[in-house]
């Protein structure tokens, strides 16, 4: 056993209330002291001293722990499903939308929500996004909504027709669509969640936790879903036993509450 490094893992947890040992931990160990060495501290010791007296070193290991990739309309052709498929189904008997946006990072995810829902004219009147993520940094990135070109690459043309403006070294979202969508931040693992969603969308976050914590996690999803509401997944994260959630598959990564 790594005492140094168990060490650590308990005194972030006092000092965060992140737990450490709910992530892979090769994954997040390698990556981590990749960060210590950076930093040239010889032990997990004397850099936890030091991110408890450096505001900035604090937020750059809460950025490095964080899976920050994200993009607008991430593997097309699940949007086009959730967007000919999914909707359809969930307003079939209601015409408002609560949505959530789980570990957002720099908003890609809600901001291309919040143009799909825009555009949806069949029996939706109104609808709202929470996005939140663990890391303030890229909340506060996001609420800017400002991003480089090649991060909309993916997003249908009239849909950046309509929803994004050319600036000289990027493109910023509209206020049209940023009015729909409130960051915040939350600890997935340690946080309560909101409750009946009709969409929570959570995608290429759970394959950085272990099989517990994503148990944790996906009873608490479904706790948080309206019966009939949609769990989407991210591409590498099916669900194999979905009834244990209360959850039934509907397309390939697409969850819905049945009981």
């Amino acid at each position: 056993m790594d005492r140094d490094y168990e060490s650590f893992k308990q005194s972030i947890y006092d000092q965060t209330g992140i737990d450490l040992s709910l992530y892979k931990e090769a994954q997040m160990k390698r990556r981590l002291v990749a960060l210590r060495d950076k930093r040239a501290y010889g032990t997990f010791a004397d850099y936890f001293r030091a991110l408890t007296k450096n505001p900035e070193m604090l937020l750059e290991f809460l950025d490095r722990m964080t899976i920050n990739v994200s993009e607008f309309y991430r593997n097309p052709a699940r949007w086009d499903v959730l967007e000919r498929k999914i909707i359809p189904l969930l307003v079939e008997d209601r015409s408002s939308l609560k949505v959530w946006s789980a570990a957002c990072s720099t908003g890609e995810e809600p901001y291309s929500l919040s143009m799909l829902l825009s555009d949806y004219k069949k029996g939706l009147s109104k609808f709202s996004i929470l996005a939140t993520d663990l890391d303030q940094q890229v909340l506060e990135q996001a609420k800017k909504g400002f991003y480089f070109e090649k991060a909309i690459k993916d997003v249908p043309n009239d849909k950046k027709a309509r929803h994004t403006t050319k600036e000289e070294l990027g493109i910023r979202v509209s206020d049209s669509v940023k009015k729909h969508v409130t960051f915040k931040k939350q600890n997935l693992l340690s946080d309560r969640f909101e409750s009946d969603f009709d969409l929570i969308v959570c995608r290429n976050v759970m394959i950085y936790f272990t099989e517990e914590a994503k148990t944790v996690l996906y009873q608490k999803f479904s706790k948080a879903l309206r019966i009939g509401g949609v769990l989407f997944v991210g591409s590498t994260e099916q669900i194999f036993n979905p009834g244990l959630y209360n959850l039934e598959s509907v397309e390939p990564f697409f969850y819905r509450k049945i009981r």
